[in-house]
């Protein structure tokens, strides 16, 4: 039965387009027998060669009475002079023809109604010889621009300066930058070890640092000066290193050794950079100044030790550091996997001992806190290693009203525990880097995905995430 109606419906449109290729063919041939009865039209340009003999020969009402319609509308001025061929006979056959062409023209715009915009056409003998041409396009009145007597004196060239500040400080020398900034020198080393493959530096010392600001911008003693160093290689600035803290000093004595495993030719590709940092419990840690210094004019295999001037840096605010952390959400069992891997180069929060670091990991649903759990405290640290799982009942369709805060804090025996940085991750991210983890891991359900995610202050996280103001 389906095999019979198929047949039938190819049967049928077999039929209709066979309809269909008959009636347009029996319209073209309509219209070519009516165009032939009809004479040719030859079009002429401004200074046309002699008319063919058929154009001679056109009926008698066509040239008798309408060609002085014809004659008065392509009728040229008196004080335009003659072409040398332009004879009468053949200015009467032209206007013929041209009021033949008009009459063509007008019997198919008859036939063709409505369909689109009539349009008036003048053969180009009318518009080369008629004396008002017709406007194409109006021509618009142009907006004149007035300058101000002030105008370029807004520009700020500052501004429009391609490292202007980098290539002033390039050059002066050592000894013009410790007298123009003030801010004391700092003595370190380097060499390349070529047997087990990574860059070697030593911070030995400094000198001559300033005394820390206070908050109304005045200086404070001697005793609030605790300085330490932290170094990268540039452009990577998350793979850095930390000295310990040197308390109540402007010439502190550092002697610490760290290194850098890379290739000796990436190695001539990087700028080393030291930043010294004044140690604050109870505010944000101080920049005191940074030296940057190009691998690739020292001898590296060779080594050697440099005194080099501080000077300011741009960056204000001290990296609160990094935490790696792994989400795994099962849908068929109902649970979200939190594994809290590691963390490093943490805001050191105790002078003497360094840090004691633990992450709080707290669980919120909507803006109302479900779960709080904790991982161990690492004494003595700030690159701490947790491996810690934490394991979180959350159904399917919840998933994303669902947001996880976690805290890096500092215990504190005598008072409250020292906030180091925090990490909001799902419904209401903490940043563009805390979004892509979350959405990656709804994408891939049964699948840890690990993501390092580098800490915020308070004060950032509570103003884009609600979630961060609801926790302590």
């Amino acid at each position: 039965m389906a095999y019979t109606q198929g047949l039938a419906a190819h049967l049928f449109d077999l039929l209709l387009c066979r309809w269909t290729y008959r009636q347009c063919c029996q319209k073209c041939w309509d219209c070519l027998r009516q165009s032939s009865s009809e004479e040719d039209i030859e079009i002429l340009g401004p200074f046309p060669a002699p008319p063919p003999p058929w154009l001679l020969d056109e009926r008698s009402d066509d040239r008798d009475g309408d060609s002085d319609l014809a004659l008065s509308d392509t009728t040229l001025p008196s004080d335009t002079p003659l072409m040398p061929h332009e004879f009468p006979e053949w200015r009467r056959s032209s206007d013929a023809s041209h009021f033949s062409f008009s009459r063509h023209l007008s019997r198919f715009e008859s036939r063709r109604g409505s369909r689109s915009p009539s349009i008036d056409v003048v053969s180009l003998e009318a518009w080369a010889t008629t004396a008002h041409k017709e406007i194409v396009q109006p021509l618009l009145p142009r907006r004149s621009f007035h300058f101000h007597t002030n105008y370029f004196c807004k520009i700020e060239p500052e501004l429009y300066s391609v490292n202007s500040e980098s290539d002033e400080l390039d050059s002066l020398t050592d000894d013009e930058l410790l007298s123009r900034y003030q801010l004391g020198s700092l003595h370190f080393s380097t060499q390349y070890d070529f047997r087990h493959g990574h860059l070697a530096v030593r911070i030995i010392a400094a000198r001559d640092l300033p005394l820390p600001f206070t908050h109304d911008g005045s200086h404070q003693d001697m005793a609030h000066s605790n300085p330490y160093a932290k170094l990268c290689l540039l452009p990577d600035l998350k793979d850095s290193r930390q000295t310990s803290v040197k308390r109540k000093t402007q010439n502190p004595v550092f002697e610490e050794r760290y290194t850098f495993i890379l290739p000796y030719m990436e190695a001539q590709k990087r700028t080393l950079q030291i930043t010294l940092v004044d140690f604050d419990k109870f505010s944000q840690h101080c920049v005191v100044g940074k030296v940057a210094l190009p691998l690739c004019e020292m001898d590296l295999v060779k080594g050697g030790h440099w005194w080099k001037p501080l000077i300011p840096s741009t960056q204000n605010e001290v990296e609160l550091g990094e935490l790696l952390i792994s989400l795994n959400f099962l849908p068929c069992a109902g649970r979200l996997n939190v594994e809290v891997i590691r963390a490093k180069q943490l805001l050191q929060t105790d002078i003497l001992q360094g840090s004691d670091p633990f992450v709080k990991v707290q669980l919120v649903y909507g803006l109302k806190i479900v779960k709080t759990k904790k991982t161990t405290c690492l004494h003595g640290t700030i690159d701490p290693l947790y491996n810690e799982s934490f394991s979180f009942k959350v159904l399917s369709g919840c998933l994303e009203d669902i947001s996880l805060v976690f805290t890096v804090y500092g215990r504190n025996m005598k008072s409250s525990n020292d906030f180091v940085g925090r990490v909001v991750l799902g419904q209401f991210p903490s940043g563009s880097t805390e979004h892509t983890h979350w959405h990656r891991m709804t994408g891939l359900h049964r699948t840890p995905i690990q993501q390092w995610h580098s800490l915020r202050s308070r004060t950032e996280c509570d103003r884009v995430s609600p979630a961060s103001l609801i926790v302590t």
